[in-house]
């Protein structure tokens, strides 16, 4: 079988971790701590880094930091991982739901400034599969009504707007290290933010919100730390994220060469203000022009022996957000692109470490299913 995406432990990993081992320092204290953050947050070009315990997490920490709450709202994309909406409901504050566009399966910026009210607060933009968002576009709206912007940009390390780090472009930016990010540490997340007050304010609610002397806390805190053994293979693939991003885009570059004339395969795009990191190598399959669904597109390659997934299902059709419950998102509204996303999409092995050999493999395989 070849897999969807495996992690790409080639570097200091091992090593590290073997320290930490043998140095006692294996939960929320030791050097790798600080030295992942410093090293991650200047590979975003941005000045402070809080790690943490995953990537909602992270997206929990930047709302509760810039002061989100109860009856406040949140605009977000209807096409994303849950972990989007379910941090904002965290909060107290509500989501509201946007639909994409096409080109780049991002939130559809056009649409943003319809759904502003008196209650909105802020944006959550998600680099999705690793293309950044129009990131101008937003930022204007944003200084128009005095809203905060979030970037997660969990499916996105490495990735550029217009030759800057995604993560440091609005006030605050998350990043998710699960197993199959481009960079991992099996779990784990990272804020990121250029304001001291921010970073300050994070990694006091990381950490139960503890005050001086210790076990005095005056507001609530969580229990988001991350371990200095996950921060430990944190810095080890910190120090290959060039060579990771790269490995993703050469991946990508190969499989759309492999890709680009077969009817009925549409293949993921890069915008000239743009530099992709292709996250997962995502695919939408045109069902009339190909002769087969994006469902028996998945079971044909799965007998074949490769691995694959599904697009998102958006916010507004998830079955928890249906029931009355006056935290969660309207789901009442169209969203005709993000369910032709779902509808057509699918994820080819995608990891780092995926040879030449293999991508040809999933491309023959994708070919054969036409004859």
């Amino acid at each position: 079988m070849i897999p969807v995406c495996e992690p790409t432990l080639e570097g200091n990993e091992l090593k590290y971790v073997t320290d930490c081992i043998k140095s006692g320092w294996i939960s929320s204290a030791g050097k790798y701590i600080e030295e992942f953050e410093k090293a991650f947050s200047k590979f975003c070009n941005a000045k402070y880094g809080i790690a943490c315990s995953n990537g909602t997490a992270a997206l929990h920490l930047a709302l509760e930091s810039l002061g989100i709450k109860k009856g406040d709202e949140v605009i977000i994309p209807s096409f994303t991982m849950i972990a989007t909406a379910n941090a904002v409901i965290y909060t107290g504050a509500k989501p509201v739901l946007i639909d994409s566009e096409n080109e780049t399966w991002n939130m559809d910026v056009s649409k943003i400034e319809e759904k502003i009210t008196k209650n909105t607060k802020a944006i959550i933009v998600v680099h999705i599969y690793g293309h950044p968002i129009d990131m101008d576009v937003v930022l204007k709206i944003a200084k128009k009504y005095n809203l905060f912007v979030i970037e997660d940009a969990a499916e996105a390390h490495g990735a550029e707007y217009k030759g800057k780090r995604v993560g440091s472009i609005g006030d605050i930016g998350c990043f998710s290290f699960y197993g199959n990010k481009i960079l991992t540490t099996g779990e784990g997340g990272m804020v990121v933010t250029n304001s001291e007050k921010l970073a300050e304010r994070a990694k006091l609610l990381r950490n139960h919100a503890f005050g001086m002397p210790r076990f005095i806390h005056n507001e609530l805190g969580f229990n988001y730390r991350l371990t200095n053994v996950q921060a430990a293979i944190g810095l080890a693939q910190t120090e290959r994220a060039d060579y990771l991003v790269n490995r993703r885009r050469e991946n990508a570059k190969f499989y759309n060469s492999l890709l680009k004339d077969i009817p009925g395969i549409i293949t993921p795009i890069e915008k000239s203000w743009a530099k992709n990191v292709y996250w997962m190598y995502s695919i939408l399959i045109d069902e009339k022009k190909f002769g087969m669904n994006k469902n028996q597109v998945m079971e044909a390659l799965k007998a074949k022996g490769i691995e694959t997934r599904s697009f998102f299902l958006p916010m507004h059709k998830q079955p928890v957000y249906a029931k009355n419950d006056d935290r969660f998102p309207d789901i009442n509204g169209k969203y005709p692109v993000s369910e032709s996303l779902f509808e057509r999409g699918l994820y080819l092995p995608s990891g780092s470490s995926l040879t030449k050999e293999q991508i040809k493999t999933v491309a023959d395989a994708l070919k054969s299913l036409r004859t």
